[in-house]
């Protein structure tokens, strides 16, 4: 698969972008949309003072906050926007995930296209890490999803692959991965599909981070359909199944919504999916309790917690004939 380079001249801009970020020491950690909301209602966020206020708070700001290279950059990019009082605002914001930094939609990520990077992102890319050990190497990989990129060049960087294959349905998310993909030295490949529909097979590491919460609007980076959002989890977990190379795993991070006395409909629909495919099956829940506030919704009235869970799916090896 071919390395996927900045093509244009916008593209080099925010490749640009990363670099000086990167030589100013740059580092933000994106928080969820509501602890972003309740920390710029606070007065003092009124207005930009720092290149962190500009491409991680996403506050309007003067021309002169951002030095004249950052600032140029962004406009080479196309990606400023008037704001009221002559002031400015980034299109993009700039967080560190695990030493690499990724280009991600500002805020708010309102738009169908929004490219979204928050706290999963972090939890996810904690997961695959330590998944992964020390000494891993792969192969083939794909990212399902992919979104900015943070799965795949996590497990990439860890695992020193050979093939990297990213899919999402979002054409911004394609492109801004591969800008982060070049900035992180990291051979990527991408692909718009909404699955794993036109991936190869026998791949060695199948990852996925799909949305998992019922999204009224339809949001196609939040919505996870059916099972109070768990049903595009266990779609595209079996679909990875039957992709995966001997001894080939599938690590799915994602939310499950606990029912009325501790029942876990996904797990045990994914535990059923791996029975029937011959694979191995492991699942553990990494947060007991995330976005409570959706517990107000219709969606969610029968619903005790959302827990954030990792699951891995492994194809065995096959068995040796008896002599």
């Amino acid at each position: 698969m071919p390395d996927c380079a900045a093509t244009t001249s916008a593209d080099e801009a925010l490749l640009s972008l990363l670099k000086r970020l990167d030589a100013l020491g740059y580092d933000f950690v994106t928080p969820t949309p509501a602890s972003h909301a309740r920390v710029l209602a606070r007065p003092a966020m009124a207005e930009a003072r720092s290149v962190r206020d500009v491409l991680g708070w996403s506050l309007p700001f003067r021309e002169d906050v951002l030095p004249r290279d950052l600032f140029a950059d962004l406009r080479a990019a196309g990606m400023l926007a008037p704001a009221d009082g002559g002031l400015w605002r980034s299109a993009v914001r700039v967080s560190r995930v695990r030493g690499l930094l990724f280009l991600h939609s500002a805020y708010p990520t309102d738009d169908e296209d929004s490219v979204f990077l928050g706290p999963d992102s972090y939890r996810f890319a904690d997961f695959v890490a330590a998944e992964m050990g020390p000494d891993c190497r792969l192969g083939r990989m794909v990212d399902i999803g992919g979104g900015a990129g943070v799965g795949a060049l996590t497990a990439a960087r860890v695992c020193r692959a050979r093939e990297v294959l990213l899919t999402d349905v979002n054409r911004q998310a394609l492109r801004l991965a591969r800008i982060n993909a070049v900035h992180a030295g990291i051979p990527l490949a991408t692909r718009e599909a909404p699955d794993l529909d036109g991936a190869p097979d026998a791949c060695d590491l199948i990852l996925a981070n799909p949305p998992y919460i019922v999204d009224p609007a339809g949001r196609t980076y939040r919505d996870g359909g059916d099972l109070h959002g768990g049903e595009v989890s266990l779609q595209w977990a079996k679909a990875a199944m039957p992709k995966l190379a001997p001894g080939g795993r599938f690590l799915l991070y994602t939310g499950s919504a606990i029912l009325a006395g501790g029942r876990d409909r996904l797990r045990e629909e994914l535990a059923k999916a791996a029975g029937a495919a011959g694979c191995a099956f492991a699942y553990r829940e990494l947060d007991p309790d995330v976005f409570g506030e959706e517990l107000e919704k219709p969606a969610y009235a029968d619903v005790e917690r959302i827990a954030v869970v990792g699951c891995t799916i492994t194809n065995p090896f096959p068995q040796p004939p008896e002599s």
